[in-house]
């Protein structure tokens, strides 16, 4: 799959909605371009896709809005909606914030957001200029948001560029 057509299926998926095969992210995970820390700065809307993962909803349930990098050594991945509207930084689910690092994942080096209280993973590749696609990767962690069971797909999202 060429760059061109990872990004028109990554949209289309998006458009229909409902389940999707983990294998076809992957295809077009494998097809995007990477990204540098430092591109990808600001704040972002988050949403998932629903490829089985065990955390599918989960995130949206605690009212997830999305990610915010201030700069590579400051970036809140779990940024939510409170009851009355506001966004914070839920540090408590995170067990801290994060930074941005340029780590190898599937054989490539592109942006990752690496948590400071769990090890988990926030690898990034650039489907346009204001949208992401993003695959968490980690150990599992027992009393925590995410668990990465042995032969489990990955956490596939999409973070949006917030205006």
């Amino acid at each position: 799959m060429d760059s061109e057509t990872a990004r028109l299926r990554f949209k289309a998926l998006r458009t229909e909605g409902g389940k999707v095969a983990p294998v076809e992210l992957d295809e077009i995970w494998a097809a995007l371009d990477t990204v540098r820390p430092e591109e990808i700065l600001g704040n972002w809307r988050g949403s998932e896709f629903d490829n089985g993962h065990p955390a599918c909803g989960t995130l949206a349930s605690l009212g997830w809005y999305g990610k915010t990098f201030n700069s590579v050594m400051d970036a809140k991945p779990l940024i939510m909606r409170g009851p009355n509207g506001e966004l914070f930084s839920n540090v408590e689910i995170g067990k801290g914030e994060a930074s941005l690092w340029m780590i190898e994942f599937r054989g490539e080096y592109t942006a990752t957001m690496v948590y400071d209280g769990i090890p988990v993973f926030d690898h990034f590749k650039r489907v346009d200029e204001d949208t992401l696609m993003g695959i968490m990767n980690g150990k599992t962690v027992p009393d925590g948001l995410v668990a990465f069971p042995a032969g489990e797909p990955l956490f596939t999202f999409v973070l949006e560029r917030d205006a």
